[in-house]
């Protein structure tokens, strides 16, 4: 049998089955296309899965059928009367494989295909929730960015954390993974802090806050004096001429701010590499004499200029009074990036208002030819803002942004105050370490549970619901499975499922195994879509399903005992790689 329609982890035969390294809806899909493909070949391009919303009905629709009814009708055929016709052509074709229990057409011509308790259980021994393996492909992710003399706010906790949590799809899925902190670290108000510094200098004991106050201070200055606003400006010329007492103040304000930044990015469990402005800037120049010279740039009222039709407003890459900007270093970083870091896939999380920006970067380098032969795709990951229960970005109550730090601190306060007002049994001690994750987790997946794209409104009090969609349940979720394997005990489990003899018996079975199974289609859709959201989606359906079979199904003693164990053992293995992929820590007891 040849192989046909491959990619790097699945495909299908020529003779419709499937192949066992598939994704389970990629093998469905697969199935129906391959009818389509020889029953209605022109129609192709149409099919459509989905999963079943009502289980009732089965595991998998497809609407196909009535699509390519339509597209009949417009084209003047009249072989098939109906979209059931249509369906019942399209049943007929689909080779069974094992892998269904029954495939029916229901209503106006929809499709539902139930899968066998065979198949499931024989894939459900298959599991492998290891890396996959490696593949020749480097993604490079840039996102947190912080500005150095600044502390971290509320506002940076959606692209530090979503973007790791790319990050860590990323790596499952066997790609080289770049992750980038592209931080402010350079510019006009480096000059304006650097010659204020000279009359106030920077204590041992000095904060990135005392540094934020400082930057206040001397922007007053600046905008008032204007003998300081010429200091400050000729500071910003030694800076970009690596004056060394200049640079020396410089480094100071940096590592300050590097060493509280580190001290957020180690809480949150956060890698990250830091190339900031500074990096980038002896390679502006190249890379617009590059630009210039092609054609790209023109000058308009002494500044540069780069013009497109996708865009109403120029991207001015150097400014009138000869100053580099935002433009000049993103250009000149993505052009490292393709030229000498060889991404194959440059990913930027940012907010949302700043998508025209690259936008037009992106459509720059196109231009320019830097994406080359290797067609190097470049993508703009952009997301909402982060509202209060006042519908209202989210500040302190004098107006202020909030602090990342005070934010986190205030999560593992109220966490603490949860677990010793409901009861535990856990000491104090590891109260104490379990509300630092629990506060941690509840931040995280009250942000990355919500679409991306959209605002949210942070809650306190709706992070701590045990009942809803929040780390919480999640957490408690997980600890009742590890209980149980605790019960169970070594002489009982056995993760490799050697040996078993796998029984899904009632429904409540059936579904927690179908619901593991769909684990890796949960993956393939956040890494295709950069969306974090569906492995959350995925994860909470896992523990909603999990706690339907944990009050159906008596798991230690029961008949159906290894079965049932077996389950546990996935669950909370399938649990804890979902955690970890969305950066947050599991406890085994609360």
């Amino acid at each position: 049998m040849r192989r046909i329609h491959s990619n790097n982890r699945a495909s299908f035969y020529e003779d419709g089955n499937i192949a066992i390294d598939d994704t389970l809806f990629r093998s469905v899909r697969r199935l129906v296309e391959f009818s389509v493909q020889n029953t209605f070949p022109q129609y192709v391009n149409v099919v459509d899965v989905t999963e079943c919303t009502n289980p009732v009905l089965g595991d998998y629709q497809s609407s196909s059928a009535m699509q390519i009814y339509s597209a009949m009708k417009r084209q003047g055929e009249s072989t098939f009367k109906s979209p059931r016709d249509v369906a019942e052509a399209i049943v007929a074709g689909i080779s069974n494989s094992g892998i269904f229990e029954s495939i029916a057409v229901a209503g106006p011509g929809f499709i539902n295909l139930r899968v066998s308790r065979e198949f499931i259980s024989a894939s459900l021994l298959r599991l492998n929730r290891t890396q996959k393996e490696k593949k020749n492909r480097h993604v490079l992710v840039d996102f947190s960015s912080p500005n150095i003399a600044k502390e971290m706010h509320v506002g940076h906790l959606r692209s530090t954390i979503i973007g790791d949590a790319i990050c860590n799809i990323f790596e499952y899925c066997g790609y080289s993974v770049t992750r980038v902190n592209h931080v402010g670290d350079w510019g006009t108000q480096f000059g304006m802090l650097i010659e204020y510094l000279k009359d106030n200098d920077i204590s041992a004991q000095a904060s990135v806050s005392d540094l934020q106050s400082y930057y206040k201070k001397a922007k007053q200055r600046f905008d008032s004096d204007e003998l300081f606003k010429k200091r400050a400006q000729e500071e910003v010329v030694k800076l970009q001429a690596y004056d060394a007492k200049t640079i020396e103040v410089w480094e100071k304000i940096c590592q300050i701010s590097r060493d509280e930044f580190q001290t957020i990015y180690d809480r949150l469990g956060i890698k990250i590499i830091e190339r900031g402005e500074s990096f980038y800037n002896n390679m502006i120049p190249g890379v617009l004499e590059e630009l210039e010279t092609g054609g790209f740039i023109v000058e308009d009222s002494g500044a540069l200029c780069i013009f497109n039709e996708q865009n109403d407003t120029p991207v001015i890459c150097r400014k009138s009074d000869g100053a580099f900007n935002y433009a000049s270093t993103d250009l000149a970083a993505l052009h490292y990036r393709i030229t000498h870091e060889k991404a194959d896939e440059i990913i930027y999380v940012t907010d949302l208002g700043q998508h025209k920006h690259f936008d037009a970067i992106f459509r720059t380098a196109i231009d320019a030819g830097w994406c080359g032969v290797r067609q190097v795709q470049l993508k703009h990951v952009g997301f909402g803002v982060v509202l209060g229960e006042d519908g209202k970005r989210l500040r302190t109550r004098s107006g202020d942004t909030i602090k990342l730090k005070a934010l986190l601190d205030e999560a593992e306060s109220r966490c603490e105050t949860f677990l010793l007002g409901k009861g535990t049994s856990l000491s104090s001690e590891d109260v104490k370490h379990a509300s630092k994750i629990l506060g941690m987790n509840s931040v995280k997946y009250a942000d990355l549970h919500n679409n991306r794209t959209t605002n949210y409104t942070f809650s306190f009090d709706r992070m701590l619901d045990l009942k809803g969609n929040t780390a919480m349940y999640l957490q408690y979720s997980h600890a009742r499975v590890a209980t149980v394997l605790e019960r169970a005990g070594p002489h009982v489990t056995n993760n490799k499922g050697q040996g078993r003899n796998i029984q899904l018996s009632n429904d409540a079975e059936r579904l927690l195994a179908l619901q593991l199974l769909k684990f890796e289609d949960a993956i393939a859709t956040s890494a295709q879509e950069l969306m974090p959201s569906r492995l959350c989606e995925y994860l909470y359906s896992l523990c909603t399903t999990f706690n339907n079979f944990y009050a159906e199904c008596k798991v230690l003693g029961s008949e159906n005992e290894q079965t049932r164990v077996y389950l546990c053992e996935q669950t909370k293995a399938t649990m804890h790689l979902a955690f970890s992929l969305l950066g947050m820590v599991t406890l085994e007891r609360i």
